[in-house]
């Protein structure tokens, strides 16, 4: 509000000073020489005195724009809300690390899971075909040759495949033949 008049009276000393300067011009055309030099020199107090106005008032707008950004800046309130937002980013930000922390446990476990769980499987595979393996050998006298090496060479296969269910088939087919 007051800003406004400083500029409304800002642009009327502009416009006041226009009149002084083209009444300086009409005494020159006139030829009157005493007049137009103090008349100059008041159009020019004018105008540079309107120019002052508006240029301090532009100054002391953006002073009073900056110490409000300022005082509302430190206000209570504000600090307050930096604060509370900060909070909640550190939060969100453990929520995210707890997450992936929780995923890559997972992963890792999973991992080690099947690890050992392979290894199991290889070593009950090892047992079963060494069982296997025993049982042929004792009923060995027993089996006609070529039976004896079809069983054998099914025993190999089986164990190469890694196959614990054809493993359990043969086993049974050989516990049945004694």
């Amino acid at each position: 509000m007051v800003y406004s008049l400083i500029i409304r009276i800002s642009l009327l000393l502009i416009l006041g000073s226009l009149p002084v300067f083209l009444l300086v011009e009409l005494l020159l055309w006139l030829a009157i020489p005493i007049f137009p030099e103090a008349l100059t020199l008041l159009g020019s107090a004018v105008l540079i005195s309107s120019f002052s106005l508006l240029a301090i008032a532009a100054v002391s707008g953006i002073l009073k724009i900056i110490t409000c950004s300022i005082r509302h800046y430190f206000s209570l309130n504000q600090q307050t809300q930096r604060r509370f937002r900060f909070i909640q980013d550190q939060q969100e930000q453990i929520k995210r690390l707890f997450h992936y922390q929780t995923k890559q446990i997972k992963y890792i476990h999973e991992f080690k899971r099947k690890r050992l769980l392979k290894h199991n499987n290889k070593q009950h595979i090892n047992a079963l075909s060494d069982s296997i393996n025993l049982e042929l050998l004792s009923l060995k006298p027993k089996l006609s040759k070529n039976f004896y090496q079809q069983l054998q060479s099914e025993h190999a296969r089986y164990k190469n495949q890694q196959d614990i269910q054809a493993l359990l088939i043969l086993q049974q087919k050989i516990s049945s033949l004694v």
